[in-house]
């Protein structure tokens, strides 16, 4: 009886709660780590005891509350958010490579952010107020519009991929005219968003995007079976009663979302959303009551490490974050794709 699925099924469950706990010692980790470094280190015990409000160093308080926090917070958030969003969308299209970056969701979202910077003079709204803004409906539109145009065809995982693609180039074409037109000020702006900066992060920016994030988790957690569902094809789903058409639907919605405020606030952050669901299903299988977690978990985690590393690549400087995301996620990538098939459905 020992070796029966009961005990296998134990065994499993026990591997995913181990991982989930080193997922999130991890960022305790990392969270502390990117606190204590920037242009001036602080010791990660006095870190520890200002987080935890036991600090008399009213200097460290200041500098730990004020300025590192909100950013060390923030990229633990929007990673959780890329993560999810990610996950999400790899299941619903059931292809790999389908993520918020590479399917068009974030260049809709710079665009917006572009947009609104090269007409900054001509709105009647402060600039701190409108990027963000844009950004968000912008993503909200990408999504839109792939669920759409694949709808046109029966909205099957092929024409939303392809949709998307299109929607990709679209956006990018857009993006790279409003470049052309810019003056070199708004050029200079519209680079620095999208090369992606936490550095901007406030506790009321923190604050939209995790009200956002904690808004979308309870229709994640009523569609965990109903996406395990749909990982074994359309046809079987429907067999189990899943309505796939709906799913799918909900699923954008909460890409829309997640997507569109983590890109609002930090600019174009990529590759997030494409590893951590792979590193997700490598050690934690295709159950979404695991993978979705553990996804979030990651995401927050690599994020949380790449913030560390954009602050100590050039000492004494901040290297834009999307950069570092770039250069550590495409080496890893590469590895998943040749080093573990099983990233690779």
């Amino acid at each position: 009886m020992s070796d029966g699925p009961a005990a296998a099924y134990g065994r499993l469950a026990a591997r995913r709660a181990a991982v989930l706990v080193l997922a999130l010692a991890g960022l305790s980790v990392a969270g502390l780590l990117d606190v204590a470094t920037g242009p001036a280190f602080l010791p990660v015990g006095d870190v520890a005891r200002s987080v935890l409000r036991l600090s008399q160093d009213r200097t460290v308080d200041a500098i730990v509350w004020t300025i590192r926090l909100p950013v060390a917070l923030t990229a633990l958030v929007v990673g959780a958010a890329l993560g999810l969003s990610g996950a999400i969308m790899q299941t619903i299209l059931n292809n790999p490579l389908a993520s918020s970056y590479t399917l068009g969701v974030s260049a809709g979202a710079g665009f917006g952010a572009a947009l609104v910077i090269v007409a900054g003079p001509l709105l009647p709204l402060p600039e701190s107020f409108a990027i963000p803004a844009s950004a968000f409906v912008f993503a909200a539109i990408a999504c839109a519009a792939v669920y759409l145009i694949g709808g046109l065809r029966g909205a099957t995982p092929e024409m939303l991929v392809l949709a998307g693609i299109a929607l990709l180039f679209l956006f990018q074409a857009l993006l790279s005219l409003l470049q052309y037109v810019a003056s070199p000020e708004a050029l200079q702006q519209i680079v620095f968003w999208l090369f992606g900066s936490l550095q901007k992060a406030s506790w009321g920016k923190l604050l939209i995007v995790a009200l956002v994030v904690a808004a979308c988790l309870p229709v994640l957690v009523r569609d965990v079976w109903p996406l395990t569902a749909l990982r074994l094809g359309d046809e079987r789903a429907r067999g189990l009663g899943v309505d796939v058409r709906a799913l799918r639907l909900r699923s954008f919605v909460l890409i829309s979302a997640l997507t569109g405020v983590a890109v609002a606030f930090v600019g174009t952050i990529g590759f997030i959303g494409l590893v951590a669901p792979h590193l997700a299903r490598i050690l934690i299988g295709e159950d979404q009551r695991g993978l979705l977690p553990a996804s979030g978990l990651f995401g927050a985690l690599l994020l949380s490490t790449a913030s560390v590393a954009s602050k100590t690549v050039v000492p004494g400087a901040l290297f834009p974050i999307g950069i570092v995301t770039a250069l550590v996620g495409v080496p890893f990538f590469l590895w998943l794709i040749l080093g573990n098939r099983r990233a690779f459905w």
